[in-house]
């Protein structure tokens, strides 16, 4: 017993001053750990101020089964059942059945709600036997935060988002994945919390041992009422054309801020949505809008002139065995290389790039380099892959007999929709390239943390001289009779722009499939807007052209944009009298001076007005009005006199 008692006390002994640090430091990582307090992400915001993406909390409400006495649980669980019963809509009885089972299983865990907002989180708590709290009632409360988009699923992948999988791994989309490192997500702090008991947690000071620090605020150049515009023109093409996915682009000339930025995609169901950034990350054969790199490059080069004529025979002309087509049957024989672009004539822009350049390719090749064609734009957005253009020099099987001929009408070179608008902005900005800008400024609460200018990628891509001929081709495009965009005219407004049909998957027959695009600006005179419309696989039993498919979404965008923000502001005259507006006015003056008492004929008028007559008649009447526009029904017919208090249902359409 002697020797048992000293091995006791020399284990003591060693415990205490020989491993009592290791022990203590055990102790206390059991018993006190940091817990982590979130920092709050910040918010991102259009460039007016409309809130684009905030972080919300959202909670999850949980029992403890077994913590409420056997008195107490039977005492507050109908109540507790009724008062979900009116939350969920599932009856009282379900509830008592379930919840009595769960503390029969001894459950610490159920679910009660799932990712719910404040109010509600406010009212659960309050709920009979949760209102007792943690030890008591078994509530018990988890908080975490979701990021949620005001505006919905209109612009949502390009606003972007932050998630981290059950691994650690991390997605990172659109604006908010590409600034949340350095911008938004802020730095997390850490308070120190003791065990209590039960999984309970207390903090052992009133302070936190490091403050979070809230991330700062991101404002985007996306003007809502054009990203607006633009969602819902492409959203009603797409409808219409059965189409599989497609984007648009609107980009500020001067500046490259991008106002606006669409990409939808099918899904199964036929619905469409933001899939993916195919504005950035969707590289494809452009088509005939490269036809405009092609002039372009030639005319700088002065190897052709727009006036020079071409053959286009037949409109079928022969390369190595391969046919190069013209969409219009028979071709359109000799014309000038200004109306072969303007008719989207590939053998005539075929014909005329390879007598000019068929014996030194290289330096068709060299100019498009030159005019930064073959750079990405080095976007902050992930995704954006590297232009493709064929080149004799390098040995990677993309140059054959063929390449120079077939990259004339935009086949064997690949660009995103936003390289393919970057160049025609440049274009119309008379030859200095930008680079589209997403963001405008961060900042943390007032004060400006970083500003975002303008970033020029080449100040002058070609000359004066060759930025005017093009500028003229592409407003021809769309004025002239004969131009492929013609039927986008409007003599209320000017737009310039190409359009491009272009195959997909033509090496298969069974899969062949189009791609529609149209690029180009508005006004066609010193331009504000340019913007670019890519639509993938249309329905061709409706129609696959770029000039019907997507050259429509660019009249209705560029049209929508003069109505809502007008290019100019100046009010010339204020004495013009439009014979409409006189008519309907001297009809509503003389129906209200006519009938005072008397129900009046509403049937035309616009509804407001016809709201504002009933309403200020001599007797109090009662106006109910569905729908919005003119006035096509009235509940009370014409000359039936009317009571006070009386209800008038009018019905506009």
């Amino acid at each position: 017993m002697f020797i048992f008692c000293l091995a006791v006390v020399f284990k003591l002994t060693s415990i205490q001053f020989v491993q009592g640090d290791k022990y203590r430091a055990l102790a206390e990582q059991r018993v006190v750990k940091n817990v982590i307090i979130p920092a709050n992400r910040g918010n991102v915001y259009s460039a007016k101020g409309n809130l684009l993406a905030t972080s919300i909390p959202k909670y999850d409400i949980r029992f403890d089964a077994l913590t409420p006495s056997n008195k107490t649980f039977e005492k507050y669980l109908k109540p507790l059942c009724d008062s979900l019963s009116k939350y969920s809509g599932k009856s009282s009885g379900y509830y008592q059945n379930d919840i009595r089972k769960a503390r029969a299983n001894k459950n610490r865990y159920y679910l009660i709600a799932r990712n719910i907002g404040y109010s509600d989180y406010i009212r659960l708590r309050n709920f009979p036997l949760l209102n007792l709290g943690a030890f008591k009632g078994g509530l018990i409360v988890e908080q975490n935060t979701k990021r949620e988009h005001p505006m919905g699923g209109i612009a949502q992948r390009s606003i972007g988002y932050e998630r981290f999988d059950d691994q650690g791994n991390v997605t990172r989309a659109g604006i908010d994945g590409a600034y949340g490192v350095k911008y938004l997500r802020g730095t997390d702090g850490k308070r120190a919390k003791q065990q209590i008991g039960k999984g309970q947690w207390k903090p052992i000071a009133d302070y936190n041992q490091i403050e979070p620090q809230d991330g700062y605020d991101v404002y985007t150049t996306i003007d809502v009422n054009i990203q607006d515009i633009a969602h819902h023109a492409l959203l009603e093409q797409l409808e219409k054309y059965k189409a599989d996915h497609g984007c648009v682009v609107v980009m500020e000339t001067k500046t490259g801020e991008i106002k606006a930025i669409s990409n939808l995609g099918r899904n199964s169901e036929g619905y469409y949505y933001e899939r993916l950034n195919y504005a950035v990350g969707e590289s494809h054969e452009p088509g005939s809008t490269f036809k405009l790199m092609a002039i372009t490059a030639a005319l700088e080069d002065k190897v052709i002139d727009t006036s020079d004529v071409v053959d286009t025979e037949k409109g079928v002309i022969w390369f190595y065995g391969k046919p190069v087509k013209d969409s219009h049957h028979g071709g359109y024989g000799k014309i000038s290389i200004s109306r072969a672009f303007e008719v989207s004539s590939n053998t005539g822009v075929v014909r005329a790039i390879d007598k000019a350049y068929s014996k030194n390719p290289e330096k068709f090749v060299d100019r498009l380099y030159k005019m930064n064609l073959n750079n990405k734009l080095d976007l902050s957005i992930l995704g954006e892959p590297q232009p493709t253009i064929p080149d004799p020099r390098i040995k990677n099987g993309r140059w054959s007999g063929i390449a120079l001929q077939w990259m004339a009408f935009g086949y064997g070179v690949q660009f995103t929709p936003l390289q393919t608008l970057t160049f025609y902005n440049a274009i119309a900005n008379d030859g200095e390239m930008v680079k589209p800008q997403f963001l405008k400024e961060v900042r943390s609460f007032d004060k400006v943390i970083v500003p975002f200018e303008k970033e020029v990628l080449n100040k002058q891509i070609c000359s004066k001289e060759t930025i005017a001929k093009v500028q003229q081709l592409l407003k021809n495009v769309v004025e002239k009779d004969h131009g492929t965009g013609h039927r986008l005219y409007s003599e209320n407004f000017s737009m310039a722009g190409k359009t491009g049909t272009c195959q997909k998957d033509y090496r298969n027959k069974e899969k062949l499939n189009y791609i529609s695009s149209f690029a180009g600006y508005f006004p066609a005179d010193n331009p504000k807007y340019s913007c670019i419309v890519v639509i993938h696989e249309p329905d061709k039993s409706v129609g696959y052209y770029g000039a019907d498919v997507s050259g429509p979404v660019f009249k209705k965008i560029a049209q929508k944009i003069f109505t809502d923000t007008p290019i100019v502001d100046e009010v010339k005259s204020l004495n013009v009298k439009y014979a409409s507006a006189e008519s309907e006015y001297e009809n509503f003056y003389e129906t209200a001076q006519n009938y005072k008492t008397i129900m009046p004929s509403v049937v035309g008028l616009p509804a407001m007005d016809a709201v504002a007559l009933l309403e200020n008649m001599q007797v109090k009447v009662k106006v109910k009005l569905e729908g919005s526009g003119v006035i096509k029904k009235q509940s009370v017919e014409q000359n039936i006199k009317l009571k006070n208090n009386q209800v008038v249902v009018l019905t506009a359409s």
